[in-house]
């Protein structure tokens, strides 16, 4: 006999959701708030982000949608949003003790939902699960972009302090992602370290590269005004390619031998190659982007020519807690990147915000 949820308060029916329904193809409608079932969280979102994946959802790229040489990972219609913060108000059976939740705790959910089954997910690689539910892309694991959403019985969840800001608590998610990148990259004192890009997830490894204290930390971006902000999170050079040819500049830094470690957190693929092209023989390459379209190289770069140290860098295993209390701690310095907060119906507008770049860098809904 499985026992009705606890819940803070007397919960509405419905709620208004995002829904993709195909690309440029969202609306907001009304749904069913859902009931958490056994080992289940229902929470009331204080706020989700938009994230760059899911303006490139939105526009149609290939890797969601598919196309003649692979299928869409997009299960539509769904819900968008796995960029989330929010409040418990109710709880399936079992639910709290699990997860240390009670009502009334902010909280979390990792953003992958792991089978538990799968060989990666039985080794402890669960961000490789080969079934990969994440937020707002699947139909199991349905996204933040609503006034209410469901922690599966399988999800990763933590309790969030309540005196965290929630502007700071809505990054715990790109942050973890960050961190794990940065831990890839495997920084060393005296390093020179290039990261490119300075949205919001390369302005979250700016933060984190900075607590490694590298020798010099380089960002390079297109736009001046995110460049100040990573200037404040701590890059010791900023760069622009728009205006300088940043891989000679990167070599006048490092008596012509390049940087020992680069990180692709643009999302274009031309940064690719303009990263093989400044590295050095033997450093480490992490390429972290979710790419709109396919890039070539030339491999015999990454073997003959430099012998490099390829890392791919996905999601945030293990590195939601470190960031949840490094945030609490004022230990990671976040300062300058949520640009817009809007309200839910505003999600059009939030997207192209996004989309454009130009005048924003993280933007929240608050539902």
């Amino acid at each position: 006999m499985t026992t009705a949820a606890a819940t803070l308060y007397t919960l509405p029916r419905t709620m208004r959701a995002v829904r993709c329904v195909g690309p440029e193809d969202y609306r907001l409608e009304e749904s069913p708030v859902p009931t958490p079932g056994p080992g289940e969280v229902l929470i009331k979102l204080d706020a989700c982000g938009v994230c760059a994946s899911d303006v490139k959802c939105f526009v149609g790229a290939p890797m969601f949608w598919g196309d003649a040489t692979r299928t869409g990972y997009v299960q539509a219609p769904v819900t968008p949003g796995h960029e989330l913060i929010g409040t418990v108000v109710a709880l399936g059976d079992g639910a709290g003790e699990r997860y240390g939740l009670a009502l009334g705790d902010r909280a979390i959910s990792e953003q992958i939902v792991p089978c538990d089954a799968c060989r990666y997910c039985r080794r402890g690689q669960y961000h490789l699960c080969a079934v990969h539910d994440i937020y707002g892309f699947h139909q199991y694991t349905q996204g933040g972009m609503a006034d209410y959403m469901l922690f599966p019985a399988r999800a990763i969840n933590y309790k969030v302090p309540d005196d965290l800001a929630i502007e700071k608590a809505a990054l715990i998610e790109p942050l973890a992602c960050s961190m794990h990148a940065v831990e890839r990259a495997q920084i060393a004192f005296g390093d020179v370290a290039v990261i490119a890009g300075a949205g919001t997830l390369g302005l979250g490894m700016v933060a984190c590269a900075r607590l490694k204290n590298p020798g010099t930390l380089v960002v390079i971006d297109r736009y001046d005004s995110r460049l100040e902000v990573a200037q404040g999170l701590g890059a010791d050079v900023t760069l622009n390619p728009d205006s300088e040819d940043v891989v000679e500049a990167v070599r006048a830094l490092t008596e012509g031998y390049g940087c020992d470690v680069y990180i692709e957190a643009t999302g274009h693929p031309d940064a690719v190659n303009q990263g093989l092209a400044m590295i050095r023989k033997g450093g480490n390459f992490v390429e972290f982007s979710v790419m709109a379209r396919e890039t070539t190289t030339d491999w015999t770069i990454i073997g003959d020519s430099k012998e490099l140290n390829i890392y791919g860098a996905h999601l945030g295993p293990g590195c939601y807690p470190k960031v949840i209390d490094y945030l609490h701690r004022g230990l990671l310095n976040v300062e300058g990147i949520v640009t817009h907060q809007l309200p839910l119906e505003s999600y059009l507008e939030g997207i192209h915000l996004v989309h454009s770049g130009k005048e924003s860098i993280k933007v929240l809904l608050r539902p």
